[in-house]
């Protein structure tokens, strides 16, 4: 097989969620192992422009697997491309790369600002980059402190802004939320999806998945170093058909609304705990097409219908039961 330095826009994968069309990145049933561990499993998936969320517990491969991207591991079998390139063998494909690593890799005698001019010697970047990238972080008060006395999350924000310094088209990032307190989280993911609506391929690397569903438009969940999921949120959840959905109901007199809920075609069981109802269903449409004009004939109030597991949370709880 052979490979132009351009982007691939057509995969022999393209028909599934874990590709995409125009991949910057591709990772072709690439498998990692150290010894008797296998740490990444014939894993075939793709990244381009905009934010991908790799989501997945502590130690289901999601680090490996972005060291096998920006070329600090070499696979063990399959491949990796980036723009079309081995980043092991074609060291140019490093300025096309920026690297948030999870690990503290900082030098802690240097200020902030030397650690960003660090970056911007070693891609090229002039001062106004450096400048740029510690105003975009807001780190511009602490910048001329010596990074081992920053915070955590002070840290994560002064290699965040050794990667903006570079201008990478690139940015893969190790959980780069880490450390950090509300408010810089909120700013942080403000700056990636700025990025992101620039054209830049982000890949976001999270265990927290609140994180993960306010950042990113598409979620590659990884169990035990496999693809467990690909494609956002709704399109995940719409493909576990052998999963029901869970609906929390609430109305005035709850215990009639119940009885014929249980008449209802839509649904498979109902669960009353006070004023609320917990519906179970496997057609959440037919549902809500028909609970409404069901209260309304009984004469009853509903104030409440909500889906309680179309967030991320409740869709990875369901990947990873039984494993």
């Amino acid at each position: 097989m052979t490979h132009s330095s351009a982007p691939s826009s057509v995969s022999p994968s393209s028909v599934s969620p874990s590709w995409v069309p125009q991949a910057t990145v591709e990772v072709r049933a690439v498998s990692k192992w150290f010894g008797q561990k296998v740490a990444v499993s014939d894993l075939t998936c793709a990244f381009g422009p905009g934010i991908t969320g790799l989501l997945g517990p502590n130690g289901a491969g999601k680090t490996t697997l972005l060291r096998l991207l920006v070329g600090l591991l070499s696979p063990s079998d399959g491949e990796v491309r980036v723009l079309g390139r081995d980043p092991r063998r074609n060291p140019e494909v490093y300025r096309s790369l920026a690297l948030v690593p999870e690990e503290d890799a900082v030098y802690g005698f240097q200020t902030a600002r030397q650690f960003a001019a660090y970056a911007a010697v070693l891609s090229g970047a002039g001062r106004e980059a450096v400048e740029r990238a510690i105003a975009t972080v807001e780190l511009a008060d602490a910048a001329d402190r010596p990074i081992s006395g920053f915070s955590k999350g002070m840290r994560q924000r002064a290699k965040v802004a050794a990667a903006l310094v570079t201008d990478a088209p690139i940015l893969v990032l190790d959980e780069p939320l880490n450390g950090t307190d509300p408010v810089q989280r909120a700013h942080l993911i403000t700056v990636f999806r700025r990025l992101a609506a620039e054209g830049r391929t982000v890949i976001v690397s999270s265990h927290v998945l609140a994180e993960v569903e306010r950042m990113a438009d598409r979620v590659l969940a990884i169990v035990d170093g496999k693809l467990a999921a690909a494609g956002d949120v709704a399109a995940i959840r719409r493909a576990m058909t052998d999963i029901p959905y869970r609906v929390r109901l609430e109305a005035d007199e709850p215990r009639r609304l119940a009885a014929a809920l249980l008449d209802t075609a839509a649904v498979d069981s109902v669960a009353l705990a006070g004023r609320i109802l917990t519906v179970e269903t496997g057609d959440l449409a037919g549902l809500g097409a028909a609970v409404a004009p069901l209260a309304r004939s009984l004469g009853l109030r509903l104030s409440l219908f909500e889906p309680e597991d179309l967030s991320l949370e409740s869709v990875f709880r369901y990947l990873v039961r039984g494993r």
